[in-house]
């Protein structure tokens, strides 16, 4: 059994799949990644995710989390198939900084980012996004809506966050398979329209 051909872009090739894009889902902790890629997976996701404990209580801020009890320690996996010509493999990193390195492991034949941003926690994204830029990731952003949280226009968040006028904004539930559909699909015609 041969290897796959992967074409200069990192885009993987085969008979009964043509284009095959590896997309990272990204965030702060506790913004929805994990559950953003299992809303979307229409395989059963790989999940590595530990119950939290004590000893992280100092390291891990749960501030604003509504009852987080489980992180992801090394990512989450997924895939969703778009069309017959593309197949999306969904990567979901974690969020703490002290998980950098696996970030800069999962960037590897990526073709760009789903930034997840908790409208609640707006300071929380900008070391995600400064990652995401270091590493030279096309992305969009996706807002999750958590409920009971006001829902912000759009030209408030992207001054808030600093994006350029290009960088897609899409609100999103990371529950709901259509508006994270919508999300994904937003930063898929980004990265099309940056390859023409």
């Amino acid at each position: 059994m041969g290897s796959r051909p992967v074409s200069d872009d990192g885009v993987y090739l085969n008979e009964a799949v043509q284009i095959a894009a590896k997309i990272l889902v990204v965030g702060h902790f506790a913004v929805g990644k994990t559950t953003f890629i299992g809303t979307m997976s229409e395989i059963p996701p790989l999940r590595t995710e530990e119950r939290m404990t004590q000893a992280g209580a100092h390291v891990d801020d749960l501030m604003g989390t509504r009852g987080k009890t489980t992180t992801t320690v090394a990512m989450d996996f997924g895939r969703l198939t778009l069309s017959e010509r593309l197949v999306l493999y969904l990567f979901g990193t974690p969020g703490q900084e002290r998980f950098v390195q696996v970030w800069e492991d999962m960037t590897r034949g990526a073709l760009g980012a789903l930034i997840l941003v908790d409208p609640e926690r707006i300071k929380e994204s900008f070391p995600v996004i400064d990652l995401v830029e270091h590493y030279g990731l096309p992305y969009a952003i996706s807002v999750n809506h958590f409920a009971g949280t006001p829902v912000r226009p759009d030209e408030e968040l992207r001054e808030a966050l600093d994006l350029l006028p290009e960088t897609p904004i899409v609100t999103c539930d990371a529950r709901d398979e259509k508006s994270s559909a919508n999300a994904l699909m937003a930063l898929v015609r980004y990265l099309q329209e940056r390859t023409r």
